[in-house]
Formats: structure tokens, sequence, C-alpha cells
């Protein structure tokens, strides 16, 4: 099968607000049906890197923290940003000792994902962490993070029910659970 050609034609763009996280753009563009359109898009400066910290009865390592941006308090898996210029696993087992104290022995890369595709060019890599030894989390001064042990059936119940409403970490959650069998015998 093949793909269709690009539909849209970039005209030109420009930075309309920039700062060490983000980048946003706003494109001046033919769009599929011929007129002339404006876009805007969010270039992420980092790649998102989520962990599933699974034990050996199976229980997956959870963060939990309140979002600025949602004004709520989010369960989600570890995860952080991975700079352009750094290997997104060595992203994310920095983030996973970070966040909550844990070093793995095992890593599987399970999935990459574009958290919002029609407004970011954000990719995302969700790993399976296993072998794992307990530290003390090395947090930030911008985090507060709680952690919490919850077996992997019930994550994947949070991810349906909606308590874990995170894109990557219920992406990551559902893929695991799906693939449980294959992947973790």
């Amino acid at each position: 099968m093949t793909e269709p050609k690009q539909a849209w034609q970039l005209l030109d763009f420009e930075i309309v607000y920039d700062n060490p996280w983000i980048r946003v753009e706003e494109h001046r563009v033919v769009n599929p049906s011929g007129g002339r359109s404006l876009y805007g898009k969010v270039c992420f400066k980092n790649r998102a890197v989520g962990i599933l910290a699974l034990d050996t009865q199976r229980n997956l390592y959870l963060v939990g923290q309140h979002r600025y941006t949602l004004d709520e308090y989010s369960w989600e898996l570890p995860m952080g940003g991975a700079p352009l210029e750094e290997e997104p696993l060595a992203a994310a087992q920095r983030e996973l000792r970070e966040e909550t104290g844990i070093s793995a022995t095992h890593w599987a890369e399970l999935m990459r994902l574009h958290t919002s595709n029609c407004v970011t060019d954000e990719l995302g890599f969700v790993y399976l962490a296993t072998g794992l030894s307990f530290g003390e989390p090395e947090l930030e001064p911008t985090e507060d993070l709680a952690v919490r042990r919850l077996p992997l059936a019930d994550a994947a119940a949070w991810v349906m029910d909606g308590r874990i409403t995170d894109a990557i970490s219920a992406a990551g959650i559902l893929r695991l659970w799906n693939d449980r069998e294959r992947l973790l015998n």
C-alpha cells in the first residue's frame, strides 16, 4: 500500500513563542482543498519517555502529582523528557531513578507514539523495566511526587475507569496488559 503524498503545502512560518521546553510556530499553508489556512504547531525540545517499572510480582510503580496545566492530581508512569541529543533509553533510566529511586537491569522498548499529532510533533517512547532494585528518589526542586505500587491488573482497570488519563501512561499500561503473556513469560 502506498501512502498518499503530502496534501498540505507550507508557504512560510514564524515562531510566535519559545522557551526551554517548547516552540510554538504559526504556519501559513495551502490546505488539502487548495485554500490558504493558518496552522499552529507546538514543537517539543524533548522526547517523552515513560517507564513501566514491573517487579517480579507483576506490580507497576506509578507516580502521583498535581498537574498544573489540568489543575488535577494525576497517577501516571514515571516519565520525563529526553533532550533531543540524549538517547531516549538513557533518559528513561535517569527519570526512573530520579522519580522513584528504582533502577532496573533489563530494559525493552515497548512502543513509540505521538501524543497529540494534530497540533504537536511530540514523540514518546515507552519502556518496560524489569530486574528492579530500590533506592531513594532524587527529585528535582519542582517535583512533589508520591510513589505507589499497584498490580498490573489494577493499573489496567484504572486506565479503563478513568483514574489514569495520561495518554502515554494509558497506552503503555494497556499495551503491557494486552501482551502480558508474550512479554512476561
